[in-house]
């Protein structure tokens, strides 16, 4: 029991030093507006690497259908906002892509 409660604090701060440093390293320094810019784009980009993959890897026969699914997602939610109208409208999509 002991083992498992010393893996869990070391997994803790494994994971949240990480995170903590840049607060303490930057502080309250005022950041190039470029660099700050650049920030800004990170979970675009990141989300971007994390679903675009499983997109195309969903429905491997049909690839297709994956696509036409993402596209619907991406212009309802450019046009609609929120996220549950992109995610019903995607899966809608896909399901009558699939059953055409």
């Amino acid at each position: 029991m002991n083992k498992i409660i010393l893996i869990i604090i070391g997994m803790t701060l494994v994971t949240y030093i990480p995170r903590l440093l840049p607060f303490y390293i930057i502080g309250n320094r005022e950041l190039p507006h470029k660099f700050e810019k650049f920030l800004r784009c990170i979970p675009y980009a990141a989300l971007g690497a994390l679903i675009i993959p499983g997109i195309f890897q969903s429905i491997p026969d049909n690839p297709t259908a994956a696509f036409i699914g993402f596209i619907v997602a991406v212009a309802l939610s450019w046009f609609k906002g929120g996220i549950i109208i992109p995610v019903m409208g995607s899966v809608v999509s896909v399901m009558l892509v699939l059953l055409i």
